[in-house]
């Protein structure tokens, strides 16, 4: 419930705003009582940080999964970026707080379910390297660049600098963009 509350205050305040004094107000608890369960405003964005990334997995996870075709890695990598792009400008606010709290050092529990939610991509990845369907290299690294292709897309949304009705299009493009490059050029 607390986390439910942190949640709807970060996407209507910001991260600023967030107050434990001000969430058990809100959800009409004495002020110490969030205290109980977060030992501070920095505990409790760790943990809303974790609950998102768990969040953010699942919905990675199942957006593979309804991919019939496991040999199809497009499709695979299509519907996983997509997923983090609707994910992300979903959630714009608790995004920009994962990013922001998964390096920071403590945060090892964000950090475990950032590592959790992305080594997806990894798996990605080293299946389609397997195959044959992209170059070799280091899967975290190479997955790093779709990432963060998708990661820039979605920033730009949030911010304004690009309509809300290309995202889907820009997504799109990006994969099959990468997925271009990313084949092997040579005989293996």
């Amino acid at each position: 419930m607390l986390l439910d509350a942190a949640e709807r205050s970060l996407r209507a305040h910001g991260v600023e705003q967030l107050s434990l004094r001000d969430l058990a107000r809100d959800i009409g608890v004495s002020h110490a009582a969030p205290r109980r369960h977060f030992a501070d405003r920095r505990a409790l964005l760790d943990a809303l940080a974790e609950s998102g990334f768990v969040r953010l997995g699942a919905q990675l996870r199942a957006a593979v999964d309804e991919i019939d075709d496991e040999d199809d890695l497009p499709a695979r990598l299509h519907a996983f970026a997509w997923a983090y792009a609707r994910f992300a400008t979903e959630n714009a606010a608790l995004t920009g707080l994962m990013n922001s709290s998964k390096h920071r050092p403590g945060a090892t529990a964000v950090a475990e379910a950032a590592a959790a939610a992305f080594g997806q991509i990894s798996d990605l990845i080293e299946e389609g390297q397997e195959r044959g369907a992209l170059e070799e290299g280091d899967p975290e690294d190479i997955g790093l660049i779709i990432y963060a292709t998708v990661l820039g897309i979605t920033s730009m949304v949030n911010s304004g600098m690009i309509e809300p009705g290309r995202l889907e299009g820009l997504v799109d493009t990006a994969v099959t963009q990468f997925l271009r490059g990313a084949r092997p050029t040579g005989p293996r």
